[in-house]
């Protein structure tokens, strides 16, 4: 009974749209090339992403971030421009590193892009994760007062924002990942697999 009155609803549904596409014809013929073309057109315009966002930075210097820097920034949720507060100005504070990777550090964090190209992913690094990405560390990820930190320690680039895993946040990296514990105060940093020593 129900596959009989679903057929019955199919039919009368098609006969309507052929009704409404012939203009209920009333026993007239209509030439074919009269009847309305149509067509669905499916467009999705997204606002391109900034090239420039000009803030206000430390000492009220004004800053201009660029490329991908600016369109993180811009995308960013008011929580994260507020966490990531005021831009730092001077050469230490922004800039290319030698691998191509895009900078920008702030009073609470940093953004960071592999390179300057337009649609290069941005992501921002701050607290604990940040903290412990910036601890010098030897090639194999211990902490060593004579080794390299950031983007070119051992762990690399960020290649994601934090991100909630469970009961973690975690940030993932060329080489690695941090993942901070917000209820115990804890970090947990592995390079190449093998959990290290955070340094915190």
């Amino acid at each position: 009974m129900s596959t009989r009155a679903y057929r019955h609803t199919a039919v009368v549904g098609l006969a309507v749209v052929a009704l409404a596409t012939a203009g209920c014809g009333q026993g007239t013929n209509l030439d074919e090339s009269a009847l309305p073309q149509v067509a669905l057109i499916a467009t999705s315009e997204a606002p391109a992403p900034p090239t420039q966002v000009t803030l206000v930075g430390e000492r009220d210097v004004e800053v201009t971030l660029t490329g991908p820097i600016a369109a993180k920034y811009a995308s960013a949720t008011e929580y994260q421009r507020q966490a990531l507060g005021k831009p730092l100005t001077g050469d230490r504070n922004a800039g290319t590193r030698e691998s191509g990777l895009v900078f920008q550090q702030f009073q609470g964090g940093v953004i960071t892009a592999r390179n300057d190209s337009a649609g290069t992913p941005g992501y921002i690094t701050w607290g604990k994760i940040r903290q412990a990405w910036n601890v010098p560390r030897d090639p194999q990820g211990a902490p060593s007062v004579t080794g390299e930190n950031g983007s070119v320690g051992p762990l690399g680039a960020p290649t994601s924002d934090e991100e909630p895993v469970g009961d973690l946040l975690v940030t993932t990296f060329e080489h690695g990942k941090v993942e901070y514990d917000p209820k115990t105060d804890q970090v947990e940093v592995t390079v190449d697999g093998k959990v290290v020593p955070s340094g915190l």
